[in-house]
């Protein structure tokens, strides 16, 4: 599963985009410097995500959308169409 359609899956299962959960997290006070850990649990908590699904929300939070080249056109199982992730919702994504 790509990076992109972790966050699709995750958007389908809670009705909320990536940029709601940045927005949410952000007034748990999570962010760039959290540890994993605590957005995990949260994650569990309130959404019943999984390991997989909510480091993928780890990432956008404490790193933004940009992902590493090396995941884009890769051709394997984990490949993204782009460099940079849509967080806006799968919807609404050019990229799609």
């Amino acid at each position: 599963m790509s990076f992109q359609a972790y966050l699709d899956n995750i958007e389908q299962k809670t009705g909320l985009t990536p940029r709601q959960f940045i927005e949410q997290a952000r007034a748990k006070d999570f962010g760039p410097g959290t540890k994993a850990t605590p957005i995990i649990a949260w994650l569990a908590e309130d959404y019943g995500l999984g390991r997989g699904h909510a480091m993928a929300l780890v990432h956008v939070i404490t790193k933004g959308p940009a992902i590493e080249a090396r995941h884009v056109d890769s051709g394997g199982a984990h490949a993204d169409a782009t460099d940079t992730l849509w967080l806006e919702g799968a919807a609404t994504n050019p990229n799609a």
